[in-house]
């Protein structure tokens, strides 16, 4: 059965666990399971488009991801962004759909100055979509990045002033991103890690897929988007 659009989560944010186990179970080495899981998250990209999905935040690495893995699975990692990222400026989706792309997290820092002129350009051909927003968390933590709020909290604002919920907001990297409805996290490890979008998540239901993300398809988002529809938020009441 479908959703009813009001069924839907307005935004919905997925942790894609378990593709190097994926790869490991096969005999792959672990960047071949990125590489299978950067197709699959094409494949739900476009199934959350037709959903009529309004917000998807996708994880696409850690810090740790890109700092403290083997040079070659780094390598391998950057070189899938790269034609990802390639194939989706070049193709028709994102314009059809009016998609504004957001890249959130310290990849300007991590990335070679190619991968980054690629990802200015999605980011300017799209700026101005508003019907839909696709967001990819790289080099991202939500520790580090309430860390980082607190630290520009505490150089902008006076001694003694209020700190607010809407301080705190306007000074994490995801300030422009609704609250989080729907956490899904792949890969049958039922938690979260490096405090993934710890504040926007607050209030967010939480889903538990069993399967590694490179098999959960489709039918699999679709199921967990089943369950969603038939839970009751009650935001702590």
């Amino acid at each position: 059965m479908e959703n009813n659009m009001e069924d839907l989560p307005n935004h919905i944010a997925i942790i894609p666990d378990a593709n190097r186990r994926w790869a490991r179970e096969r005999g792959l080495a672990p960047w071949k399971g990125h590489e299978v899981g950067a197709d699959n998250f094409e494949k739900l990209i476009t199934y959350s488009l037709k959903k009529g999905i309004r917000c998807l935040s996708i994880w696409g690495s850690s810090i740790d991801n890109l700092t403290k893995r083997p040079f070659e699975e780094k390598r391998a990692l950057l070189d899938i962004y790269r034609r990802y990222f390639t194939k989706m400026l070049e193709g028709k989706e994102i314009y059809e759909n009016e998609v504004q792309v957001n890249f959130i997290g310290r990849w300007e820092e991590q990335f070679p100055d190619s991968l980054k002129k690629i990802i200015y350009e999605v980011i300017e051909k799209t700026k101005h979509y508003q019907k839909r927003f696709l967001n990819f968390m790289l080099a991202y933590g939500g520790t580090d990045d309430m860390l980082l709020a607190v630290q520009k909290i505490n150089k902008k604002y006076q001694q003694g002033i209020k700190i607010t919920a809407e301080i705190i907001k306007e000074n994490l990297m995801t300030v422009n991103l609704p609250p989080v409805d729907y956490m899904i996290r792949t890969g049958g490890e039922p938690h979260n890690s490096a405090g993934f979008m710890m504040w926007d998540t607050a209030d967010a239901q939480l889903y538990f897929s069993n399967e590694k993300f490179p098999d959960f398809d489709e039918e699999k988002f679709q199921e967990a988007l089943e369950e969603y529809s038939k839970r009751q938020r009650r935001f702590g009441a």
